[in-house]
């Protein structure tokens, strides 16, 4: 009789384990998973010069600092599959570049920036872009998402504007955290003593 209370004792240990797993409750998605990705993402045409329009965050250091944005300007360039990207902007009247990998992820138009530590990693997805006049990117830190706007010249039109901010309120933010930048006094490159290279950290 021993063995076969044994074995029952083992087939509802068995069962409850499976009916906790049962109710765990799946991990939350994260929101830049919900966002699409642009299709067919042709890296060749997205390469070149962005001004930077927009940005809608939730990020303490913009809201603080709304009031002081610089023109900031991007030069992609393709690496294979990773994207080279060259930020210029003003840092106390000097022009500053700051150089960045943009490494492949799972899908096609999604990218990983590294920083220091595992932490301060930053999920990117190319959402929208049409090539010749803007494109709408999604960075994640975390659980935080942002979304920019780049355009070809330093305006966009007011088509491109409203969608921009049709996809900001998809992702739960709003007109409240969203900042437009400067379309003037941009900076077309930087000496040597004014690069940030975080592709060598």
């Amino acid at each position: 009789m021993a063995p076969r209370a044994t074995l029952l004792f083992l087939a509802l240990l068995l069962s409850a384990s499976q009916g906790q797993k049962r109710r765990r409750p799946p991990p939350p998605q994260s929101p830049i998973e919900k966002v699409a990705i642009q299709e067919n993402l042709s890296l060749p045409q997205f390469a070149g010069k962005w001004f930077l329009i927009g940005v809608a965050s939730r990020c303490s250091h913009l809201e603080e600092h709304s009031h002081h944005l610089e023109a900031t300007a991007v030069v992609v360039a393709v690496e294979g599959q990773s994207l080279s990207i060259s930020t210029f902007r003003k840092l106390d009247g000097m022009c500053w570049e700051i150089k960045q990998r943009y490494l492949p992820a799972k899908a096609h138009g999604r990218f990983l920036l590294k920083g220091r530590g595992y932490s301060s990693k930053v999920d990117v997805v190319v959402g929208e872009t049409d090539y010749s006049s803007y494109a709408i990117l999604y960075y994640q830190k975390g659980r935080s998402i942002s979304v920019k706007l780049y355009g070809r010249a330093s305006r966009v039109s007011d088509a491109v504007a409203d969608r921009f901010e049709q996809n900001v309120r998809a992702v739960g933010l709003n007109e409240d955290v969203t900042y437009y930048f400067p379309t003037y006094g941009f900076c077309d490159s930087a000496d040597e003593f004014h690069i940030l290279d975080e592709t060598k950290l």
